[in-house]
């Protein structure tokens, strides 16, 4: 058994979510040395640090070359997020251009920059799986859209519904969701250029134009207020996040008490070999609903940490952002498993509509009060209606007489409509209302949002792509690292290898 661990006993049932390998350490500092890459770019290509330290910084940036256990042994010792990753950079760049890493920017540009570049993967992967599941949402609208069930308010017997009105309330929701994720896209990938506190001052009258070069290399956008205390597009879309999760639960909790053998209406797919208890062979649990309902009040909780992280003291609070970081990359991960098994429920649903028919017939005809009142109502007026309605359902229902023997031997009632015409007001098939045109036009709708999903996804804009080394070109030779003329970066500031006083520590990445 690898070192490892399982993140959850049923990720063996459902496909990867392709969005938890995102937060790795290797790939997240390979983001971080594209925004190096692109930074350095920038600057070259505005004057402010030579052309070949550019091109070179920008070949040299790929994650394999580093020694990630050197980095990791002086990001303990040094205490800082970043700057071992830096040094570590600089000295695979080598002695000649090394000093023109990181070259006046300061850590949280370029680590919550590369931390949107992360997102962005993520959010492509969140919307894939939308697409799948609001198509498969599209199948399972269609297919029930005239199949009756008992309606359910406050847990008890309302109205007649189709099981695919009950989809296309999950469609509503899921699409709107997908909606506000678009929207924030703007909000969300942009990057974070602007110095230590946002004025551009190390960059001097070039930080614009170094930003927006940035921006172009790496296909991101700009912020008005490059200021590192701004954080409200990560927080939206966590808050985004938890909707989805909300809906999610949502639906697990009505799969979950529909799967109940006093229901039996509906069931999430149960692959053969699956053990629902170790002690009770007869179990087929809810694992997958279960997981939602599990998953979704982890990922709705996040909301309030992620709000919590918005308040940064003056320019910036380096907890605030450690916060945002840990609560962003969770809500995403958890988004993700949270989908893949919803599609894996959805697309494997059972139904049992003989099931949904007997819970129907369950009140023996009071399922149906709203629809004889409806009627009677025209002929004696509403609330009168109403009144008689209520008095014969309430004796039927902790009586022993059936609503129908009392309806008919109601003067009231009786002086209006025959056996035969109170059958058909109480049927509850007959009192489905709009539920399956619903139905079908919100089947119709998550198919398009399903399109659009996958359009977008087949005509984004590519990336563009930095230089890498070549066979015919070799790379700079990397310094040692216990060169006496070797450069650190603080901020910007060449300082040498072997200035490492406490109160310089101090000064990285503030």
């Amino acid at each position: 058994m690898n070192g490892e661990s399982i993140r959850h006993f049923t990720d063996g049932r459902v496909p990867d979510a392709g969005i938890a390998h995102l937060f790795s350490v290797e790939n997240r500092f390979q983001a971080r040395l594209d925004v190096e890459a692109a930074l350095a770019l920038a600057e070259a290509e505005v004057g402010l640090i030579p052309e070949p330290a550019g091109e070179t910084i920008a070949r040299a940036a790929q994650i394999e070359k580093l020694d990630l256990d050197r980095v990791a042994a002086e990001t303990a010792s040094a205490s800082h997020p970043l700057m071992p990753l830096i040094e570590e950079f600089a000295r695979v760049v080598g002695r000649e251009h090394g000093g023109w890493v990181h070259w006046g920017a300061t850590t949280q540009n370029i680590t919550q920059t590369a931390d949107v570049l992360v997102l962005r993967d993520a959010h492509r992967a969140v919307k894939d799986l939308l697409a799948k599941v609001l198509r498969g949402m599209s199948k399972q609208a269609e297919a029930s859209a005239a199949v009756p069930m008992a309606g359910r308010t406050h847990s008890q017997h309302a109205v007649p519904v189709t099981f695919g009105f009950k989809v296309a309330v999950w469609i509503d929701e899921l699409a709107a969701h997908t909606d506000r994720l678009e929207r924030l896209e703007d909000r969300l990938f942009r990057v974070l250029m602007g110095g230590a506190v946002g004025t551009f001052a190390s960059f001097g009258p070039a930080g614009r134009e170094v930003e927006r070069r940035v921006a172009n290399h790496l296909g991101l956008g700009t912020m008005p207020v490059p200021s590192r205390a701004i954080n409200d597009g990560i927080v939206e879309l966590v808050l985004v996040l938890g909707q989805v999760a909300g809906t999610a639960g949502k639906i697990g909790k009505d799969i979950y008490s529909m799967m109940q053998p006093e229901f039996g209406e509906a069931f999430e797919p149960i692959p053969e070999g699956t053990v629902g208890s170790s002690t009770m062979p007869h179990k087929r649990n809810p694992q997958l609903a279960l997981d939602l309902l599990s998953m979704s009040a982890q990922l709705r909780a996040l909301a309030a940490p992620a709000l919590e992280s918005m308040q940064h003291d003056h320019e910036a609070n380096g907890g605030m952002t450690d916060l945002l970081e840990s609560t962003v990359s969770r809500a995403t991960v958890l988004a993700g498993d949270i989908l893949t098994r919803l599609d894996v429920i959805l697309d494997g649903l059972e139904l049992d509509e003989q099931r949904m028919r007997a819970n129907l017939a369950l009140s023996e005809g009071l399922i149906g009060s709203e629809s004889l009142m409806m009627e009677l109502g025209e002929r004696i007026g509403r609330q009168k209606a109403h009144e008689v309605v209520y008095e014969v359902a309430q004796e039927s229902a902790v009586g022993d007489e059936q609503f129908l023997d009392l309806l008919v031997r109601n003067t009231t009632v009786s002086a209006y409509f025959d056996r035969a015409e109170i059958c058909r007001l109480i049927d509850p098939r007959a009192y489905l209302g709009e539920s399956i045109t619903i139905a079908h036009d919100m089947a119709q709708h998550a198919r398009a949002v399903a399109d659009r999903l996958e359009f977008s996804a087949r005509t984004a804009k590519p990336v563009p792509l930095f230089v890498r080394d070549t066979a015919d070109e070799p790379a700079a030779e990397p310094s040692t690292g216990d060169d006496v003329d070797a450069v650190r970066l603080v901020d910007g500031t060449r300082v040498a290898a072997a200035a490492r006083t406490p109160e310089e520590l101090l000064l990285v990445g503030l």
